[in-house]
């Protein structure tokens, strides 16, 4: 039998956000009907904004990229009548309603296309700082008609190393911009946080380790980095801790200790061949890829990572397993992230394990004691897309706990994400005592919220 032990007594730390997310709701338009009340319920912390203007309803390429917002760069970066933010405010208007914080992305999106425009390295690194700058002054300081939305992260460029589709020129060519530009935004705005270099992967070293030596050359002056950006798509949920524990690793060898861990960009790939990405985009959609979600997050939330971002809630792009891209309703692997902002809500985590390999769980308890979940899931990568059939595995699971008491008893609700239910209550019981347990067969591809409340 399979166990997973948890110990609400045991407080070890902070729920972190780690069900953020790229890009930000759909509001309902007249072709559409939009995503927003959903979007809003699961009370994702952050919006990273990279690839917004692939989507008509946030603005399109009229949207938060550069190009979109400084289009002709001969212009003077200081007149406000160089930049055009009318749609990208809109963008951000209906991602801050939504109760998400914006994580912006300066630069451009991907372009697949023959010919690049965004992926082009500006003539002129400074003046593009300075551009930044405007845009930042605009966001947050109200400069040229604008707000004061207090975006705190800003990152410096996409995946330089992915050439050429974000970075048509040597990655070498990255370090000096990467460079003029953090030093040139924190001296204007030290209070708000510049990293990067969003990374496609943290062991791409030609990029990773260049950028970290070009940054500390002078280790007198070295550059400014609040935060190290990098991106992973795989298979396996294990895999997001070893790339934190190596992101942490080269951090710290380059005197960036208190540089925040932020992966934000993830799913689901099993590989980047064509019939294994056809596959993997039948996966991301359906039962399999929510427990994926699920034990991602669990793993993320265990290891360095301080942020964690899913790529991507546009339904424009075919990594988005939360809405479907036509009616907009929620899909399987939009339950788990709502699930584990119920234990963001709670604030503390407690000591929960597991000891069986596959089966991944993280509990949480609120400040006053009141009120505690679990969270927990049965992931395995079976070359099978829904993992029925001959790959169909089922364990006997028993969760105990100890720590959460009330003389009146404690109620505890069992929601169950399988493919009969979207995370909906299942069972009911009343516990009595400083313990209690709980058996049940748990099918691959399960995730289960437990809800814990003292009378």
């Amino acid at each position: 039998m399979a166990q997973i032990h948890v110990d609400f007594q045991n407080r070890t730390g902070r729920i972190k956000p780690m069900h953020s997310v790229n890009n930000g709701p759909i509001v309902p338009q007249a072709h559409s009907f939009g995503n927003f009340d959903d979007y809003a319920a699961a009370k994702f912390p952050f919006a990273r904004t990279h690839d917004a203007s692939f989507t008509p309803a946030y603005g399109g390429p009229h949207t938060v990229d550069i190009l979109a917002i400084f289009p002709d760069f001969d212009r003077d970066e200081n007149d406000p009548a160089s930049y055009d933010f009318d749609l990208t405010d809109e963008y951000m208007e209906s991602i801050l309603a939504s109760g998400t914080k914006v994580f912006y992305r300066l630069g451009n999106r991907i372009e697949h296309e023959s010919k690049r425009y965004g992926s082009i390295p500006p003539k002129d690194y400074a003046k593009w700082a300075r551009i930044c700058e405007h845009i930042i002054r605009h966001m947050n300081e109200g400069w040229a008609d604008g707000h004061h939305y207090g975006i705190e992260y800003w990152e410096i460029w996409n995946e330089p190393d992915v050439n050429p589709q974000c970075w048509d020129a040597p990655v070498e060519d990255f370090f000096p911009l990467y460079d003029t530009a953090s030093r040139h935004l924190k001296k204007c705005f030290p209070d708000i946080k510049i990293g990067g270099p969003a990374a496609s992967s943290v062991f791409n070293h030609w990029l990773v380790e260049g950028l970290f030596r070009y940054m500390t050359r002078d280790p007198a002056d070295p550059a400014p980095m609040d935060f190290f950006s990098f991106h992973h798509y795989g298979r396996e949920a294990d895999d997001f801790a070893k790339d934190a524990e190596a992101a942490r690793a080269i951090a710290d060898k380059y005197g960036y200790t208190d540089a925040e861990l932020i992966l934000n960009e993830w799913n689901y790939v099993r590989a980047w061949t064509r019939d294994e990405l056809l596959t993997s985009y039948y996966t991301i959609v359906g039962l399999k890829g929510s427990a994926y979600v699920a034990s991602s997050v669990l793993t993320a939330q265990k290891s360095p990572l301080d942020h964690f971002m899913y790529y991507d809630a546009s339904y424009s792009v075919k990594w988005n397993g939360l809405f479907d891209s036509f009616t907009q309703k929620p899909l399987k692997s939009y339950y788990p992230l709502k699930a584990f902002g119920e234990l963001y809500g709670l604030g503390t985590e407690v000591f929960a394990e597991s000891d069986t390999h596959g089966i991944y769980a993280a509990g949480a308890v609120s400040e006053n004691g009141g009120e505690a979940a679990v969270l927990l899931s049965y992931y395995k990568d079976h070359p099978s897309i829904d993992g029925t059939g001959t790959e169909e595995e089922t364990v006997r699971l028993k969760i105990d706990w100890k720590g959460f008491s009330s003389d009146s008893g404690v109620d505890a609700a069992y929601l169950l994400l399988d493919a009969g239910h979207d995370m909906e209550a299942v069972a009911e019981e009343t516990f009595f005592g400083s313990t209690g347990a709980h058996e049940f067969e748990l099918p691959l591809y399960t995730t289960v919220l437990v809800r814990l409340k003292k009378r």
